[in-house]
């Protein structure tokens, strides 16, 4: 059995032990019924508020919890290990929002906004990407423009997790020709609409939206940051939230190998468990490596946002762990699916599912051809988009 938890502390031990608990008991027995249904029982938000997975690294003078990015890396495997729509709830309001208010917000916001989403009270979602821009994240089009002390905001977003259950919108919105701005919106703003998206292929608990601006005021309180600076806090929240991803893939590819050997111990075929077939071990133990491999260069980067460093110091590291993770995870849940046969082609087993979860990590907060053009341009020092 490789080892997984070699150098971590016993505070580190802790919250991965109740946060695996809280998976076994209350996501792992759901999971299914929620993919069915598209929608994950809103209940698990407050249990997460209980729990202090919303609060985690965020100041205990709001009701946040004193942890550390290998802890939160920790508990971020462990909710992608039972279902990865539940883990993106913590990630997209927890690590993209609630953190960026905690170091960019006044006073004011983060008195409004920290205390309830901690609390699972109220939700965050990250309103970057656009029904026109993905990667190209600095060619958005939503526009702010002033009115006297408030500003006005038009336009759309895509993709939005947590779109329609959350309370408030972290937008971003071109303020001049080369400037961004954020913003913290309101859900119940005037000439704010929400539009769940179906049919997803993975991820189908979670409440995937677009949203829309017509003409929405908000006041300059509501501004995140100075004007026109925005895009660095998109992506240095982007750095940060790629180790969640990382931690998130490494864990629906944990799930999928603990499926997988469970099975293979259990299904005999000619009468002998299919465990004891060489081809069969063979994509066990390439599962395991992998798996291991990218849970260690996710704690790597976790570990360096631990030292102190800032986000643009360890970005590179970041998208290097996002890309193996991710890509990991493509690669053992489609290997473990082979170790079911035709059984993992229906639902009465859960490998289907990570499946379908797992495709869609290579693809948001920066696809691996993003994280590759990162990593590239950090080898060679060559701008392959300039």
């Amino acid at each position: 059995m490789l080892a997984r938890d070699f150098g971590l502390t016993e505070t580190q031990r802790d919250f991965r032990t109740m946060a695996a608990e809280f998976v076994d008991a209350e996501i792992v027995p759901n999971a299914r019924d929620w993919d069915r249904a598209e929608a994950v029982d809103p209940g698990v938000v407050r249990r997460l508020g209980e729990l202090g997975f919303l609060g985690l690294m965020l100041p205990e003078a709001y009701g946040g919890v004193d942890a550390d990015m290998l802890s939160y890396t920790l508990v971020t495997e462990e909710l992608g290990r039972g279902d990865s729509a539940v883990r993106g709830i913590v990630s997209v309001s927890l690590g993209l929002v609630s953190k960026t208010i905690a170091a960019y917000g006044t006073e004011e916001q983060k008195q409004e906004w920290l205390p309830r989403l901690i609390s699972g009270e109220a939700l965050g979602c990250f309103g970057l990407t656009e029904p026109g821009t993905g990667s190209d994240a600095g060619s958005l089009s939503t526009s702010a423009k002033r009115d006297g002390s408030d500003w006005i905001l038009n336009g759309s977003k895509m993709f939005i997790t947590n779109g329609t259950w959350a309370k408030v919108a972290l937008t971003f919105a071109r303020t001049s020709e080369k400037g961004i701005t954020a913003f913290l919106v309101p859900a119940g703003s005037p000439g704010f609409t929400a539009r769940e998206i179906k049919g997803k292929l993975g991820l189908r608990g979670q409440a995937t939206a677009e949203l829309t601006f017509d003409n929405v005021r908000v006041p300059d309180s509501a501004r995140l940051g100075e004007v026109d600076r925005g895009l660095g806090i998109a992506l240095g929240a982007l750095s940060r939230g790629r180790i969640s991803v990382a931690a998130g893939s490494v864990g629906v590819a944990q799930a999928a190998l603990d499926a997988a050997t469970r099975y293979a111990r259990e299904r005999e075929q000619f009468g002998k468990p299919i465990a004891s077939f060489q081809l069969v071990q063979e994509l066990l133990a390439d599962a395991a490596v992998d798996v291991q491999s990218s849970r260690l260069l996710t704690h790597h980067v976790a570990r360096m946002a631990d030292a102190g460093l800032a986000p643009k110091d360890y970005a590179v590291d970041a998208s290097a762990a996002k890309y193996s993770a991710s890509e990991t995870a493509v690669r053992v849940t489609n290997n473990c699916l082979q170790v079911f046969g035709g059984y993992g082609f229906i639902d009465e087993y859960p490998v289907g599912k990570y499946v379908r979860d797992a495709r869609v990590l290579t693809l948001y907060e920066g696809t691996s051809q993003v994280q590759k053009l990162i990593i590239g341009r950090d080898l060679t020092g060559v701008n392959a988009l300039a």
